[in-house]
């Protein structure tokens, strides 16, 4: 597993009172690793915009963000099973997810039945 996932914080455009008892975070940007273009991304985030609001509609937008590095990327925070969200993550060519349960913060690999490893209190790593 890639040492950034466990410096990821999260951010919203918009303040929640609360948050689901357990829902995945999953982006459609280019991969750990890639470079695409701003508009692959964008085209790329738009579909998963689409595919989570199908199953959520009331998925909210989040953006992980390196404290380090800088680098960010707007994702989707939906309520759903874990292993529908690494479905999802596999479909937009995702390496890992993060899966939040009762308020403790995962990343999944997207591949394998590997176990989520814990990360940290969401709320830790929410700005």
């Amino acid at each position: 597993m890639r040492p950034e996932y466990f410096q990821t914080q999260f951010r919203t455009e918009t303040a929640f009172d609360e948050w689901p008892y357990s829902f995945a975070i999953i982006t459609a940007y280019a991969t750990t690793g890639e470079v695409w273009t701003e508009e692959q991304n964008q085209r790329a985030d738009e579909r998963l915009r689409k595919v989570v609001i199908g199953i959520d509609p009331d998925a909210r937008r989040i953006t992980g963000y390196s404290p380090t590095t800088g680098h960010a990327e707007p994702g989707w925070a939906v309520s759903m099973e874990l292993a529908v969200a690494k479905q999802i993550g596999r479909e937009f060519l995702q390496d890992a997810i993060y899966f939040i349960d009762n308020g403790t913060i995962y990343v999944a690999k997207c591949d394998g039945d590997d176990a989520p490893i814990f990360v940290d209190d969401f709320l830790n790593r929410l700005d």
